[in-house]
């Protein structure tokens, strides 16, 4: 964990091509961080300077690398500006071997910023030369060579980014009508409509799943009770999973044949009962009431 007691923190994310250093922008910029990919080294003293006047505390990631020819010639002198001006800045350098490297450019068919005569290998041998002198001074160097993109994010979150600090995951409970179409933002669908259907109980079909009596109607069953038991037992065993992967948004939708009766209450049951047990921002939401 880093002190951040100062004018602003600056994450300058660098590293051989490849490495995977636009994930780890993508990471801190979702935790609050101003990410700038291939800011110009000449710039960061103005960028500082503008967003000084706000008077706010500067969070701030800024990927640099080989793309800039002027980075190698004016990194001391800007990182040592930026300091004096009381910035907490830190250096996070990453790198891969080179076989992974080069396996990950053939795949993505990217051209690497260095290999001018397409010569891949001998580019790759020559980024690492030049940057060699930033990777002396780093603060943090992550070979990603075995890491998966989540565990490259946690391991430059658990670093950089104060735990109290860190976004909570937002989780959004939806219901909605099969035949009005799928939610395409959902993560998790669930299809209730195997459950008994209150429009077809007369007293009950100008109701939505809103009124206690609709809801009490889908609850009398069994089969919605286990079904209930088993899918809150599933979400305590996946919300901490997807909170420490780094996901920031979850829908959860719930769907019956047109959104009015069983998906509206057991909706709402749910994101009841999730408010008892989930720390996280929790929003309900009903797309297609009428």
């Amino acid at each position: 964990m880093i002190d951040t007691l100062k004018a602003g923190l600056i994450i300058v994310v660098t590293g051989l091509s490849g490495s995977g250093k636009t994930s780890a922008l993508k990471a801190l910029e979702d935790h609050g961080f101003m990410a700038i990919d291939n800011l110009p080294v000449l710039l960061l003293p103005k960028l500082l300077a503008l967003r000084k006047e706000s008077g706010d505390f500067i969070r701030l990631a800024v990927g640099m690398d080989a793309r800039e020819a002027d980075l190698m010639r004016n990194y001391d002198e800007v990182f040592s500006q930026a300091r004096t001006l009381g910035y907490d800045l830190k250096l996070l350098f990453l790198e891969a071997d080179d076989n992974i490297l080069v396996k990950r450019f053939s795949e993505t068919r990217r051209r690497h910023p260095l290999a001018q005569a397409g010569n891949l290998a001998q580019a790759i041998r020559a980024e690492k030369e030049q940057l060699a002198p930033l990777k002396e001074i780093a603060d943090l160097i992550i070979n990603t060579t075995v890491l998966t993109a989540p565990r490259l994010r946690e391991m430059v979150l658990e670093r950089f980014v104060q735990i109290q600090n860190r976004r909570s995951l937002s989780v959004e409970v939806l219901s909605f009508g099969f035949k009005n179409g799928l939610p395409p933002e959902a993560d998790l669908m669930l299809d209730v409509r195997f459950l008994p259907n209150p429009f077809y109980v007369e007293k009950l079909r100008a109701l939505d799943g809103r009124d206690p009596r609709v809801l009490n109607y889908v609850l009398s069953f069994k089969e919605t009770k286990d079904f209930l038991e088993k899918l809150l037992d599933l979400l305590d065993f996946l919300l901490p999973l997807y909170q420490k992967e780094g996901k920031s948004y979850l829908t959860i939708a719930v769907g019956c044949t047109g959104g009015q009766h069983r998906s509206v209450a057991l909706a709402g049951y749910l994101w009841e009962r999730l408010k008892d047990c989930f720390n996280g921002n929790l929003v309900l939401r009903h797309r297609d009431i009428v």
